[in-house]
């Protein structure tokens, strides 16, 4: 059912992307254009077809009609070509190139030209229509922040107090060790696309480099067939013919919705698929050259064509593991089988007739695959460099820093790692996920169904609806039987591999199966090998020796209207999502603020995606940062020198429909207060975390201040005497930061919420020495019935010269209780969900002004 995007909704249940197929008549002006376009493919092509004739091959006024027989000996005269699939007679010379050949690559390269204009142009559309002006998904905005902090010059840029009003989601704070030993955060992605996207913020315009990537993609789609699938040259009527994978790959490319979705928002995979297919088409160019040398008698050079593309293959596969790590694998893998074909191939060559075989020929063609692989790995250096300074800034160690962020800020300890096994899945970023697929951890069935799930998607990504995916398997068996395309039907394999150690699927609509976007290029080279077999069975149907002028012209016309009819009735649906999903609108945009009049001062802004899209690490006439709703605002007012403070407001209606921006000015009184409350929730992610995690959590309806409060969890002992003594002994803890700067000579009073039987100790640290311990007991039995209490603990001094200042919050677990002898009637078996222990506020009572 079709309905305006800006019009209310009302609410359904929300079910995975995976289940969630749409399909259908078409809504939106951009299905009707597809759907339109796709009929004007479909009747050109057919009036090609019957328009057609029995061709006659002419050169220099020589006329061969279809199975005529050249005399022996003879030579084709120039521009001259035999039919597809015919071969000389005995005796027979093949003609130097003639004019009507030369054309053939030029008007090839400037096909794929074309069509790389066009897969802009739609990227740039894309932007406009779907996205509504810049990056939407929370990694995308994350992307985009990295990216303009190394337009900066930071990998890792200054934290400024109070630290929890810059932190937040996907934000790392770096434990690198710095000069001026001042703090630092970094985003937790690698560093490989948004080295590229800085580009972008430095020339003014980081939303264009996604349409340029879509252009260099369509090209290297059509290399990349060029390379793995090669066509004979010469066409009927001595005309130079566009070769038709290669353009019918780049065909699919250019109207691929999920490229061109990843070609406009801020996700690297566009760039992934882009290093992906040089790397390959790169490494199959070297191997040629390198073929071609040998049969020569040219010596190896390392400045040759060979050593050139080889190292072009490097730089991109390493480019690539500093942008998508499991990716390079996958093209790791794939390259592997590329050189075993290429050496098994050379060392079961016969001789030629009348050479002997030389015993030297193996060492030098292992002299020149070593030259070649040498090569390579000299080019994959500079994105393995990128990608550990990248993580060295991030972590202060040659250390994931992803992994290093899910272990300060998500849970269960260790759940976020590439492999199997129990305790995987993180529950604060991927919850819902986690407890409905993953209830049992992350096994063989678990890994199964996520890759299956990932499957279900994908078979709409590589040309817009699920059956057009037989294109792509069909393609696949035809590449299986080639030894030369063969890494091509096994790539997409390998990537498929290659992701099913980690445990989240990745999928939404519009993004697709994103982890499995950066093979789409081999896959439209597969079902461009598809197309092409079932025109050559349909001529054989008609006992035709070649095509007849204007039929692969008609063919390439009428396979493209099958992905534009794609969109029209299922993947535009995707995107339609897509483009609704969370307000509909980016969740900042910098017009807002000039049409408001706001030229300088300081910006409070709800949301991460906003924060993300806002904040500057460059110092300027607006400083952006989180909106807490406590006194942590005042503080970074204060830190800031009190500017003029607003407040920007993305409101998402609860019936769904367009967000609505609202920008106000937020005051804070002159003097300062005497008592102050920093919400629990606010101090989240923690600096550190150990057998236990810390995650915001709502609690409306409850004693919970302002209906939020951070939940710390022990994590589940694995058995043993050794994890009953670990959580006896208070191991499992939680470091939270304080605002030092506003807390000296002040007293600290911490409000915390139990439920259930939820127990632990609230210890005050300063300058990494104990200086006071709460012990909260559970819930009294006459408070049983309510969901929460709330406790709050005596107030405790904060010394004038303290320095460093942290609360660790330590839950006391059930293996705890019992190993100390504690009373639990229900005994082990009752669900750890209910049993809490949260910090919901922290009261600050200043005895001289904040401002010190």
């Amino acid at each position: 059912m079709c309905g305006s995007s800006s019009a209310p909704r009302p609410p359904r249940r929300a079910r995975s992307p995976g289940r969630d197929v749409r399909a259908g008549i078409p809504c939106d002006p951009a299905q009707w254009i597809a759907l339109a376009l796709s009929l004007v493919a479909l009747l050109t092509g057919a009036w090609l077809l019957r328009r057609a004739r029995p061709p006659v091959i002419r050169s220099s006024g020589a006329a061969f009609p279809p199975g005529a027989a050249l005399p022996p000996g003879a030579a084709l005269p120039p521009g001259a070509a035999l039919p597809p699939g015919a071969a000389l007679p005995p005796g027979a010379a093949p003609s130097p190139p003639g004019p009507a050949l030369r054309p053939i690559a030029a008007r090839g390269v400037a096909a794929a030209a074309a069509l790389s204009v066009v897969a802009a142009l739609l990227s740039a559309a894309y932007v406009a229509a779907y996205l509504r002006g810049g990056p939407r998904i929370i990694d995308a905005t994350s992307y985009w922040l990295e990216a303009r902090a190394m337009a900066a010059g930071y990998l890792a840029w200054p934290l400024d107090e109070p630290a929890a009003s810059t932190l937040g989601r996907f934000l790392l704070r770096s434990e690198a060790a710095t000069p001026d030993g001042a703090d630092r955060v970094a985003v937790l992605f690698p560093p490989g696309y948004p080295a590229l996207l800085s580009l972008g913020f430095l020339a003014g315009a980081p939303l264009a480099i996604g349409p340029l990537l879509a252009a260099a993609l369509t090209v290297a789609t059509y290399d990349l067939a060029a390379r793995f699938a090669p066509e004979g040259h010469g066409a009927p009527g001595g005309a130079a013919r566009i070769p038709f994978v290669p353009l019918l790959a780049a065909l699919f490319s250019a109207l691929c919705a999920a490229l061109r979705y990843h070609t406009a928002d801020t996700m690297s995979h566009g760039l992934a698929a882009l290093c992906f297919t040089v790397a390959l088409a790169s490494a199959r160019r070297a191997l040629d050259h390198a073929r071609a040398a040998a049969r020569a008698g040219a010596p190896a050079a390392w400045t040759g064509p060979a050593g050139r593309a080889a190292a072009i293959a490097g730089l991109a596969a390493g480019w690539l593991a500093a942008t998508r790590p499991p990716s390079a694998l996958a093209l790791a893998a794939t390259l592997l089988v590329l050189l075993l074909g290429r050496t098994a191939a050379s060392s079961g060559a016969p001789a030629s007739s009348g050479a002997p075989a030389s015993s030297g020929a193996p060492a030098a063609h292992g002299s020149r695959l070593g030259k070649l692989a040498a090569a390579m790995a000299l080019g994959v250096l500079p994105g393995l460099a990128l990608l550990a300074a990248h993580q060295g800034a991030a972590t202060g160690a040659l250390a994931s820093s992803q992994a290093a962020y899910y272990a300060v800020s998500d849970g269960p300890p260790g759940c976020f790692r590439y492999g199997f096994g129990d305790g995987i899945g993180c529950l604060g970023e991927h919850g819902d996920f986690v407890r409905h697929n993953l209830p049992e951890g992350y096994g063989f069935l678990a890994a199964a169904g996520t890759t299956l799930r990932r499957l279900k998607l994908h078979l709409v990504d590589a040309l817009n609806a699920e059956p057009l995916a037989l294109l792509v398997l069909a393609g696949a068996v035809i590449a299986l039987r080639r030894p030369r395309s063969r890494p091509l039907a096994l790539a997409p394999l390998f990537q498929i591999a290659a992701y099913a150690p980690f445990y989240f699927d990745g999928n939404y609509p519009g993004g697709g199966a994103r982890f499995f976007a950066d093979v789409l290029p081999v896959e439209h080279v597969l079902a461009a090998l598809a197309v092409l077999a079932l025109a050559e069975r349909a001529r054989a149907s008609r006992a035709a020796a070649v095509p007849r002028p204007g039929e692969r012209l008609a063919a390439a016309l009428l396979a493209a209207a099958l992905p534009l009819a794609g969109f029209a009735f299922r993947a535009g649906f995707d995107h339609a999502a897509l483009r609704d999903r969370e307000g509909g609108l980016p969740m900042f945009d910098p017009a807002e603020l000039a049409r408001a009049g706001v030229a300088r001062g300081l910006v409070f802004i709800d949301t991460d995606h906003g924060y993300n899209l806002a904040f500057d690490p460059t110092p300027g006439d607006i400083a952006v940062l989180r909106h807490r709703g406590d006194a942590l605002d005042r503080m970074a007012w204060e830190a800031r020198g009190r500017p003029p403070a607003y407040r920007y407001r993305f409101a998402i209606p609860d019936g769904g429909g367009l967000a609505s921006v609202s920008i106000a000015p937020l005051s804070f009184d002159a003097s300062s207060p005497r008592e102050a409350l920093i919400e629990g929730e606010s101090l989240w992610p923690p600096r550190a975390q150990r057998r236990a995690w810390a995650l915001p959590e709502h609690a409306g309806g409850t004693c919970a201040s302002g209906g939020r409060l951070l939940a710390v969890r022990a994590a589940a002992a694995a058995g043993g005497d050794a994890a009953v003594r670990a959580a006896k002994d208070g191991d499992a803890a939680v470091r939270i930061g304080l605002p030092a700067r506003w807390l000296r000579g002040a007293r600290l009073s911490p409000r915390v919420a139990v439920g259930g039987e939820g127990a632990g100790e609230v210890r005050l640290v300063v300058d990494g020495a104990a200086a006071h311990v709460w012990r909260v007991e559970p819930a009294a039995p006459e408070s049983s019935g309510a969901p929460l209490t709330c406790i709050e603990l005596p107030a405790h001094p904060i010394p004038e010269r303290a320095v460093e200042i942290e609360l660790s919050l330590a839950p006391e677990s059930r293996e705890a209780a019992v190993a100390a002898g504690a009373a639990a009637p229900e005994g082990l078996k009752r669900a750890k969900d209910e049993d809490l222990f949260a910090l919901d506020a922290l009261s600050i009572a200043v005895g001289n002004s904040v401002d010190q």
